[in-house]
């Protein structure tokens, strides 16, 4: 089995305000938090290959992917933003075209901030602005205006930076059929080749969702749209990007050819990655690569900040078997339009563990939530609306085929 690249994810969970649907473990802390911050991060770096191969995992040294998300990543200094990179660079070999993510938040990108990344070589930034319309952006948190967005457009394109994601939610509070109409017509307007939209999602990980699922209406909860109405928000979004030329090619995400995420790609495909930071995740390969059969280490990251800082912390593992890697091939292949071929699986993990997951794709297609094209099955638009209730059908079948 060959020594595959490596993508590395750095989790930065600083912002400036706390959005009311935000789910992440992100949040305000002091800015003097930012170098003992970055520090930590420094040393997992550092430690990364011993910790792996203390646990039997392989950490590649060849990079072709790096990605810094929150939390607000611009948020950083300078010469954080250079130290980290530095850092990077030192303990790993960073291909000269690799895709170098930076998640920013309109308005809260200095212009040091901007050279250092542009020094660093960060070619990629995904800004998350989620709607265009002023009054609901503010009340869902964020701070900016749609003037504030298109400056930092040209200021990002002024710096090199033309690999462009914005993101869009569908379903904040106070949204209507015409401001998602005028968000998405700003967007096309903007000649991005990449765009994220999101529906938005109710849970107690956020005050939001809390507030919604009390009955409560602080947030503006009670004037957040229905489900249908949300629904049709997304299928809507898909078809404009689509005539456009915008492809989609995850639930959640489209892209003019060549401009797919690479460093998102690598999740739902499988590929190694390395997590550092506040609540990352990592998937790494078992550093014996001779093994005829896959061992998949997934591990994370405290979501406590004070824990993470004082450090000696060790990240949550778990070795995945045959049976839950299989698992996570339909759920994670299924997100994308490329979809998954029950005979690549078959060859991976054998006849026998794919045959029960096989027979519920089989179901699925005749509810017509899949389609099958020569053996490869993909959502249909209406099971891309209820994604989680068919991923939720494969995890019943490999429990099901496991007990027998």
């Amino acid at each position: 089995m060959p020594n595959p690249a490596l993508g590395i994810y750095v989790s930065v969970p600083f912002c400036r305000s706390k959005c009311t649907y935000c789910n992440f473990a992100s949040g305000v802390y002091p800015a003097g938090e930012h170098a003992r911050y970055v520090d930590r991060v420094v040393e997992d770096l550092a430690g990364a290959g011993k910790w792996a191969a203390a646990l039997g995992a392989d950490v590649p040294r060849n990079v072709d992917t790096v990605y810094l998300g929150g939390g607000t990543p611009s948020l950083l200094e300078p010469e954080l933003i250079a130290r980290l990179f530095a850092a990077l660079r030192s303990e790993f070999e960073v291909d000269a075209d690799a895709e170098i993510t930076v998640e920013c938040a309109p308005g809260q990108l200095a212009q040091g901030t901007l050279e250092a990344m542009a020094r660093a070589g960060v070619n990629r930034v995904s800004l998350g602005v989620q709607s265009f319309i002023d009054k609901e952006a503010h009340e869902s948190g964020r701070l900016h205006s749609r003037a504030v967005v298109m400056d930092d457009l040209l200021r990002l394109r002024a710096a090199g930076i033309a690999n462009l994601n914005i993101d869009l939610i569908a379903g904040l509070a106070g949204q209507t059929f015409a401001s998602w109409d005028e968000s998405l017509d700003v967007l096309l307007e903007t000649g991005l080749p990449h765009a994220s939209v999101y529906m938005l999602e109710v849970d107690e990980d956020s005050r939001l969702g809390r507030e919604m699922l009390a009955g409560g209406a602080r947030y503006h909860a009670g004037l957040v749209p229905t489900d249908d109405a949300i629904a049709q928000m997304y299928e809507t979004a898909v078809a404009k990007l689509q005539a456009t030329g915008i492809a989609q090619y995850e639930i959640s995400n489209f892209a003019l050819p060549g401009y797919e995420s690479r460093h998102n790609l690598r999740y739902w495909q499988r590929r190694p990655y390395l997590g550092v930071g506040l609540d990352a995740s990592s998937m790494l390969i078992a550093a014996d690569h001779d093994r005829e059969e896959k061992m998949v280490l997934r591990s994370k990251t405290t979501d406590d900040l004070r824990a993470y800082l004082a450090g000696g912390e060790s990240p949550e593992t778990a070795w995945l078997s045959p049976e839950r890697q299989h698992e996570e091939a339909w759920f994670l292949g299924l997100r994308t339009n490329a979809g998954v071929s029950a005979a690549e699986l078959e060859r991976e993990f054998g006849r026998g563990t794919v045959a029960p997951a096989r027979a519920i794709a089989q179901r699925l297609q005749a509810d017509g939530l899949l389609a099958n094209e020569n053996g490869r099955f993909t959502l249909t638009p209406r099971g891309r609306l209820i994604s989680n209730v068919v991923f939720a059908e494969f995890l019943e079948a490999d429990h099901a085929a496991s007990a027998r």
